[in-house]
């Protein structure tokens, strides 16, 4: 309610904004255009690395709706892998991202797709600036929320820290950097997203976040158990390894974490590396075996089970 309320004192401060589909929250829900949206989603966190892998994933949205895919992710700063510097060392965003992230916004907005616009990223990538500080987490934060508010992108929901990684690392509070953000356009939506239970001005409890009563929880990056590590990554190479293979028991939980989450009406976005590696295999690829590796059984489970249905994807 209080994102609602507002929502509605910002607009009729600004009514000569007119924007295209507005994400919001009520209760433990998301909306789009006041109308209930279940969050199915692909993280693409390295889709800004050049040209050629934004234009890819724009290339493949229709395919993905038509699997029931309403929400894709994509990160400014990393991600693993990625290197992508999307953050001056100022704060200030750089602008060969902000053109390839405005691609991205855009063509989800075409299709009434929604958008999660991913800040720092502390992890395995040298996109970070290890001499920033608080103020400068809480400017990049800021300074991404007033781009979006300017350009009047409102299909997008912002996570200021993937899996508190700046917070655990660098001593970063995601409190405040939520505050920075909500300074500049109450309206644009900004979740949590680190262990424990969300701060009272976050919007949404993502990922790590607890599932907090009276907020929204969205899985961001869905996965099965160990995932990310030894299966996916050697010490010794600057690279995923296993990329979109799947072993039948991978397939079997990650098919059941799916539903667990969508069937309690909790959003859920599914992150491979064969989405994430880099380059980013844009195209859905087969059955995750080594001879046919990718995640079209996910997408075909997802359509499958109809939980979401042509361009009514967006509501439930």
């Amino acid at each position: 309610m209080r994102s609602l309320i507002l929502a509605i004192v910002f607009f009729a401060h600004c009514g000569s904004l007119s924007a295209g589909n507005v994400l919001s929250v009520k209760g433990q829900k998301t909306y789009l255009n006041d109308k209930e949206f279940l969050v199915i989603g692909l993280r693409c966190s390295n889709a800004l690395i050049s040209d050629a892998t934004t234009d890819g994933l724009i290339a493949y949205l229709d395919l993905y709706k038509s699997y029931g895919v309403n929400t894709i992710s994509v990160f400014f700063m990393g991600s693993r892998f990625g290197d992508v510097k999307g953050y001056r060392e100022d704060s200030s965003l750089e602008p060969v991202y902000l053109e390839r992230m405005a691609k991205i916004i855009q063509a989800c907005d075409d299709r009434n797709m929604v958008v999660l616009v991913g800040c720092l990223y502390w992890g395995g990538s040298d996109g970070k600036w290890e001499s920033w500080k608080q103020e400068d987490a809480e400017r990049a934060v800021s300074n991404t929320v007033k781009w979006l508010s300017e350009n009047n992108y409102r299909n997008v929901l912002v996570d200021p820290d993937n899996e508190g990684m700046a917070q655990k690392k660098a001593g970063f509070s995601i409190q405040n950097m939520i505050s920075a953000g909500k300074r500049v356009d109450p309206t644009i939506m900004i979740g949590y997203n680190a262990k424990g239970s969300p701060p009272p001005n976050a919007d949404l409890a993502l990922h790590f976040s607890d599932n907090k009563e009276g907020l929204p929880y969205i899985e961001s990056e869905g996965t099965m158990t160990d995932y990310w590590g030894a299966y996916s990554k050697e010490k010794v190479l600057y690279e995923y390894i296993n990329v979109g293979v799947y072993t039948e028991g991978k397939k079997t939980e990650q098919i059941k974490n799916t539903a667990t989450h969508l069937k309690q009406d909790s959003g859920y976005i599914f992150a491979s590396t064969w989405l994430q590696n880099v380059p980013p295999n844009n195209h859905p690829g087969g059955d995750g075996s080594l001879c046919d590796p990718g995640i079209q059984w996910w997408l075909d489970y997802i359509k499958e089970e109809g939980f979401s249905h042509g361009d009514d994807s967006l509501s439930k």
